[in-house]
């Protein structure tokens, strides 16, 4: 279904959302924690239950050659074992209640059917038929899935706090400007479409809205990943969410509360959130196979013996042996263990995994969709060249007049051109007569001589026309200041978004594994085009919003592609949930990190690769237990079918039950082999 997100005022859009992150057994997103305390809560208790529940059980008194025989023992043992079939398999009940409903069997009904099976049949034998119980394999069997399935939420899925710290980047307080010119400070839920409102420079815009007086640069890069400063002015639109960088503007809000673009964002991520659904898993797949194969034998057998012999006891115990042998208890860890093991190792390289779907994705992706700024790039600017143009000043002299005015801003700008001086071991010197030009630059009197440090807008307004000498760097997309001496021009700062050393070796070793790259980012057309160009990125596509970036990933999809979003930022969230796997480089925000499957701590684009190989060798691993989980059954089945029954071998519930339980250590051998 396609759903219809008008993310701003004159824009729409559609698209599908994913599907990829259903929890197992119906786990949802929706209060994690709790359900993590609750599985540990149900772990324990039947752990406790079971101890003597083994102690007890007649059949493993029997194997290990002790006696303990009481008034009421086989009560007892019901009693407990009721406790642990109603409290600690209620999740695998309700589970098989829903997969049954949704005509979707799988590691739940498999569950479900063995430990009811082996309950009703077991409370049968203690009140009405002879036979041997199925506590103990009953019990264990909970116990087992329980802790696998703690394990698998407890290392992988941590909870979503992605919309609750997106609601924090919003601003609490507005400054209200009242019809008689007087300004109060209210809550920004009493701010009203039509409302002026006065946003202070280092503040952040509370609303939506238009620029009616003043003007200023703006700090978008939190919504849109535009990674410089954009000018502002009379009739500019502005987004809440984003910092007014240094001069006071007046806005008119177009747009508050829920019908803010940073809202409408929120309401994208939470959508996603709740449709999507994460492909059935080889466990799951496996265990609708076992589903139907434990039914169908278990229904074969006991009719088979009743024609047979004509005991109805006797084919009722082979069959209830059938089904509760055909579900390995392997089955419910040979993916959680991997998967912790795989969490540590990753760890330990920097590489988090959030979200099991990796297993499934990861190591098929064939096209990684990176982000720019601050992922590809380091998100802030650095000087790239200084150019003279008067003949008046040498490169030092004129960094070192541009330093010493803008070490007074707090520009990112600034800050890369001060840090520049001090690279160079320049001397900065004392500054009088400071001012801030809101939107355009700073200015300042250094030795007598006025220096302004300024855009581009500046000089065109001022000044003309651009010195000739800066107009290739303005066209392909690069930051350009310009150094003002009196009345002349004395050179010019080009500066640029810092391109990672990492992200060109990232790029080739992908490329060379036939693994398409594309470029999204919020920048101007020239920035994309130049910065593609130099990392070797064929496709991009420039100027996109959030909710674009989403489309993009869900449109490469459709096109059957197994998709990656790396990505840092609240802009590209919605994209992290709408890929296949997505991919948060750590420095970025919370919700990044929050909306991701993969998280690079290192902030190294090459830890893409390394968490594709992890993944592929997890995911080899991951197979290798399945087989394993379930290789005993290619005996057991048949076995307590009495299959060998005409040889004189009959397979006794306990022996199986033994067996399972040795595939479960196997299992667990196996998953500690993870390199």
């Amino acid at each position: 279904m396609n759903h219809k997100h008008n993310l701003h005022k004159d824009t729409s859009h559609k698209y599908k959302p994913s599907h990829k992150h259903e929890t197992h057994g119906g786990h949802g997103h929706h209060d994690h924690a709790a359900m993590i305390a609750e599985y540990w809560k149900r772990f324990i208790v039947s752990t406790i239950l079971t101890i003597p529940i083994l102690i007890l059980s007649p059949s493993l008194q029997e194997i290990l050659g002790y006696t303990i025989v009481f008034p009421g023992r086989n009560i007892l043992l019901w009693i407990m074992s009721s406790i642990v079939y109603i409290y600690g398999g209620k999740p695998f009940i309700a589970g098989l209640i829903r997969e049954v409903k949704n005509r979707l069997p799988g590691m739940m009904t498999l569950i479900g059917v063995a430990i009811t099976t082996a309950y009703i049949y077991s409370s049968l034998v203690v009140f009405l038929i002879p036979g041997k119980t199925f506590f103990w394999e009953l019990a264990t069997l909970i116990d087992v899935m329980l802790i696998g399935h703690w394990i698998e939420m407890k290392s992988i899925l941590g909870a979503s706090k992605a919309v609750e710290k997106l609601v924090k980047a919003m601003p609490s307080k507005a400054h209200l400007i009242r019809g008689d010119g007087s300004i109060v400070d209210v809550h920004v839920s009493e701010v009203n479409r039509g409302d002026r409102i006065l946003v202070k420079p280092g503040e952040k815009i509370p609303v939506d809205g238009v620029v009616v007086n003043g003007s200023s640069t703006v700090d978008e890069s939190l919504v849109t990943g535009e990674s410089k400063p954009v000018y502002k002015n009379i009739g500019s639109k502005v987004i809440a969410g984003t910092v007014n960088l240094d001069g006071s503007l007046i806005v008119e809000a177009t747009a508050v509360g829920g019908e803010t673009y940073l809202s409408q964002v929120i309401k994208l991520i939470q959508r996603i959130q709740t449709s999507k659904s994460r492909l059935q898993d080889l466990a799951n797949r496996v265990a609708k196979w076992l589903t139907i194969i434990a039914l169908t034998v278990g229904f074969v057998t006991f009719i088979i013996w009743l024609l047979y012999i004509g005991d109805l006891l006797f084919a009722l115990e082979r069959a209830v042996t059938v089904m509760v042998i055909t579900c390995p208890h392997a089955l419910g860890l040979a993916i959680p263990l991997v998967v912790s093991r795989s969490t540590a190792i990753t760890a330990s390289k920097g590489i988090l995994i959030r979200n099991r779907s990796v297993f499934e994705y990861a190591h098929r992706v064939d096209t990684v969709v990176m982000d720019k700024t601050g992922t590809l790039t380091r998100g802030r600017p650095i000087v790239v060249k200084t150019m003279p143009i008067s003949n008046d000043l040498d490169v030092e002299e004129l960094v070192s007049l541009a330093a010493s005015v803008e070490k007074h801003s707090s520009h990112p700008l600034a800050n890369a051109i001060v840090g520049y001086a001090g690279k160079l071991s320049l001397k900065l010197r004392d500054v009088a007569d400071f001012r801030n030009i809101p939107g355009v630059g700073v200015e300042g009197v250094v030795d007598g001589l006025k220096i302004v440090v300024a855009s581009p807008r500046y000089v065109v307004e001022n000044m003309g026309d651009e010195p000739v000498e800066t107009r290739k760097y303005v066209e392909e997309g690069y930051t350009v200041v310009y150094v003002i001496t009196g009345d002349n021009i004395a050179g010019a700062i080009i500066l640029d978004d810092e391109i990672r050393e990492e992200s060109m070796e990232a790029i080739r070793e992908l490329k060379r594994r036939g693994i398409d790259v594309v470029m999204l980012t919020g920048d101007a057309e020239n920035v994309a085009k130049r910065v593609a160009k130099e990392l070797g990125i064929d496709r991009y596509f420039a100027e996109v919003l959030p909710h674009q970036k989403a489309e993009i990933v869900y449109k490469l999809r459709e096109e059957g592609r197994i998709v990656a979003m790396v990505g840092d930022g609240v802009n590209d969230a919605p994209a992290l949930i709408e890929a296949d796997v997505g991919i948060a480089i750590g420095a970025g925000t919370d919700i990044a990190i929050e909306s991701a499957d993969i998280i690079l701590v290192k902030n190294d684009p090459r830890d893409v690769v390394e968490a594709i190989d992890i993944s592929m060798r997890t995911y080899r691993k991951i197979k290798q237990n399945l087989l394993w989980a379930v290789d005993y059954n290619v005996f057991a089945i048949p076995a307590a079918a009495g299959i060998l029954y005409f040889i004189g071998f009959l397979l006794p519930p306990a022996l199986g039950a033994l067996f399972m339980s040795a595939s479960t250590v196997i299992v667990a051998i196996n998953a500690s082999t993870l390199k």
